[in-house]
């Protein structure tokens, strides 16, 4: 076969391979030759030969790999399996009864791009020229789900509102003084079982604790871009699976409680939101990670402020403010990362309840100790602003 002729069955294979991979994840991403091109800076032949394997089962056990793969014995699939786990496709961990799993993850959220950016950034020049541009290009795949869903709007709606909320905010209880940030607690009917509602408590529930760098913050970095709050890297965490899964992969490293605790605090202090991650989206699932953002890099909050996904937010608080108290500096405008709070025609900050997460970052930072968190569990959805009207 000449050499144009295996570009061009390469080529076929990786478009077969990206339908595959699209349809493993949440957003509907177009099959561009942008997407075959992200695809060629990491898959080879063996590599689209075991994604093929999952195009009707995202999860399968080796068995049923085996059932797919015929020509391959259980230590090659194994191998193949591994290695796509080092490139951000498959987590392969063993399920509670010790049963090995191969599942396929997506391009975007939680997959090869934020695995891509987690580690700590190679000094090599030659490697860093790559990742630059492969965020180039992962930029620009951004930038083609946000015109698909423009100029398609009214026929995402339906999917847009039945998604489940993708993360919950875990708020912020201490101001910049450290002193307590006063809660408004509603009665909770017996029944009702909340979930966690602090980092402590998350931490305090798992062994396995890993921490990386956050992919958005390193992902701007590569794209040329530097974080406006200066905020710490190492924030990215992940439990129990997650974690192992990451440690082993060299995306993220293994850390203690208290250490995980004291990065926490760092993240706090620069005025970080934490934003929980549950198993298959259901906060009443047990966590799986954490997340510790800035409105400035954060894909969640670019990617809905950019027209490309609704805000679909999960939280326990809703930020109040003492009017009498308030002076009108602004800085909660400043630093909200939704654009819940802003100063009203009298110079004192209002709260738009309908964006605001609870993640009491505005509390925080108030000067005046104006802020407050009323409690009360609900659901924040925001479609994607329409661009194109």
């Amino acid at each position: 076969m000449s050499a144009s002729n295996e570009a061009e069955d390469l080529m076929k294979k990786i478009k077969k391979a990206a339908k595959i991979i699209s349809s493993a994840g949440p957003l509907p991403f177009p099959i561009s030759d942008t997407f075959i091109k992200i695809l060629k800076y990491y898959l080879d032949d063996e590599d689209i030969e075991l994604i093929k394997a999952f195009k009707f089962k995202k999860s399968m056990t080796m068995d049923q790999l085996k059932s797919k793969l015929k020509d391959l014995s259980e230590e090659e699939i194994d191998r193949r399996a591994a290695k796509l786990a080092k490139k951000g496709f498959i987590f392969n961990q063993p399920s509670s009864k010790g049963l090995m799993v191969y599942r396929l993850l997506p391009i975007v959220i939680i997959g090869a791009f934020e695995y891509t950016f987690m580690p700590k950034l190679p000094e090599n020049e030659a490697e860093l020229e790559r990742l630059r541009n492969i965020a180039v290009l992962y930029e620009k795949l951004m930038e083609e789900l946000r015109d698909s869903i423009q100029e398609r709007y009214d026929n995402f709606l339906p999917m847009f509102q039945q998604q489940p909320p993708t993360d919950r905010t875990i708020p912020l209880f201490k101001n910049a003084e450290g002193k307590t940030i006063p809660i408004n607690k509603s009665i909770q009917a017996e029944e009702v079982v909340l979930p966690a509602q602090t980092v402590e408590e998350i931490i305090n529930k798992f062994d396995d604790i890993a921490v990386g760098n956050c992919f958005c913050r390193q992902y701007r970095v590569m794209l040329g871009g530097k974080c406006e709050i200066d905020a710490p890297m190492e924030v990215c965490f992940t439990f129990g699976k997650s974690a192992k899964h990451v440690v082993q992969q060299g995306f993220a490293r293994k850390v203690s409680k208290e250490e995980a605790l004291e990065i926490m605090k760092k993240a706090e202090d620069a005025g970080l939101v934490h934003k929980a991650f549950h198993n298959a989206s259901d906060i009443n699932k047990i966590e799986n990670s954490i997340c510790n953002c800035c409105k400035c890099c954060c894909d969640t909050f670019g990617l809905w402020r950019m027209g490309a996904i609704p805000m679909v937010n999960s939280t326990n608080f809703l930020s109040q403010v003492d009017q009498e108290k308030c002076v009108g500096c602004g800085t909660c405008e400043e630093r909200c990362p939704t654009g819940a709070i802003a100063l009203n025609a009298d110079s004192k900050a209002e709260v738009n309840s309908e964006l605001c997460i609870g993640c009491g970052i505005c509390a925080h930072f108030c000067p005046e100790q104006a802020i407050s968190l009323k409690e009360g569990m609900r659901t924040v959805f925001v479609l994607p602003p329409r661009l194109n009207k």
